[in-house]
């Protein structure tokens, strides 16, 4: 559930590919994003340094300019997992992070309800999505034409191959190594890669499934929320999010039970099981 509606803060810029790791040494330094040294500091622009705040905050690495167990455990210059994020998994964390921590709303809306209704669409449905959802919440008051459209655009940016590259740059977006969206080449729209995306890391498939657990509070998980608010945000179709849940309940079998009775799915954790520890156990093998 959302709780908050919050479609700007990135100023219209998309999240660069060294900018998490830029800005979490910073914060760590004790330097202050207010201070006009920062411009210097972090060699970018002043709208540009409220745009690394910004992504620091809504990827979880940073809360209250300070870093997070998430920031500390992927960037930390002596033991983090991934500093350079050189593992396609890191990328798959912090997609997963992004849209399920619901800080930026366009991307919990965008993975988690309108994929589901338009696998193929153009910006303007998404638009009309966001502003049917948010009045169907009452929320009408905080809808804003022009700060969601921009919010749209930025999305894309950050997830969708350019098509018509003007530099390097084009490419410096974060999350397009994971293929979730391309452009449709026969009209002017999208549309989810379901199909030819890059392959779920099993292990961060794991950990989403575990935050889901912790939210929820409950031991037992009926497999349709799992596929709302998990599998969609990797973009997975029903086959594969059964197939996942069947291979963790294979490698798990004293934590994880996966059930299927009379059409009733569902997984069911019988053991405790910590989603720092899955993630130590995912790259302690890589």
């Amino acid at each position: 559930m959302i709780n908050k509606y919050v479609f700007s803060g990135h100023e219209s810029f998309p999240c660069k590919t060294l900018w998490l790791k830029k800005g979490y040494d910073f914060v760590v330094q004790g330097k202050n994003f207010n201070s006009p040294d920062a411009v210097i500091d972090l060699g970018v622009g002043k709208n540009m340094v409220a745009s690394i705040r910004y992504w620091l905050r809504v990827f979880g690495i940073c809360e209250g300019d300070q870093p997070t167990w998430l920031g500390n455990y992927i960037f930390n210059e002596i033991d983090g997992k991934d500093k350079y994020m050189e593992d396609l998994a890191t990328l798959w964390l912090l997609h997963f992070n992004l849209a399920f921590n619901g800080e930026a709303t366009l991307y919990n809306m965008f993975f988690c309800g309108f994929q589901q209704a338009y696998p193929q669409f153009e910006r303007e449905q998404v638009l009309s999505y966001v502003k049917l959802k948010m009045a169907e919440a009452g929320k009408n008051n905080l809808f804003n034409e022009n700060t969601v459209k921009k919010d749209i655009g930025v999305l894309l940016l950050n997830y969708v191959l350019p098509r018509k590259p003007q530099s390097n740059e084009d490419f410096s977006s974060l999350l397009i190594d994971l293929d979730l969206i391309r452009q449709n080449t026969e009209r002017n729209g999208y549309f989810f890669n379901g199909e030819g995306k890059r392959e779920v890391t099993k292990g961060i498939f794991l950990y989403g499934l575990l935050r889901l657990k912790e939210q929820s509070g409950d031991s037992s998980i009926p497999y349709e929320t799992i596929q709302e608010r998990v599998g969609s945000i990797f973009c997975m179709n029903d086959g594969e999010t059964i197939d996942m849940l069947k291979r963790l309940a294979n490698d798990y079998p004293n934590e994880i039970a996966y059930s299927d009775v009379a059409g009733i799915r569902q997984i069911q954790f019988t053991k405790a099981m910590d989603h720092i520890d899955v993630l130590d156990h995912y790259y302690e093998k890589v």
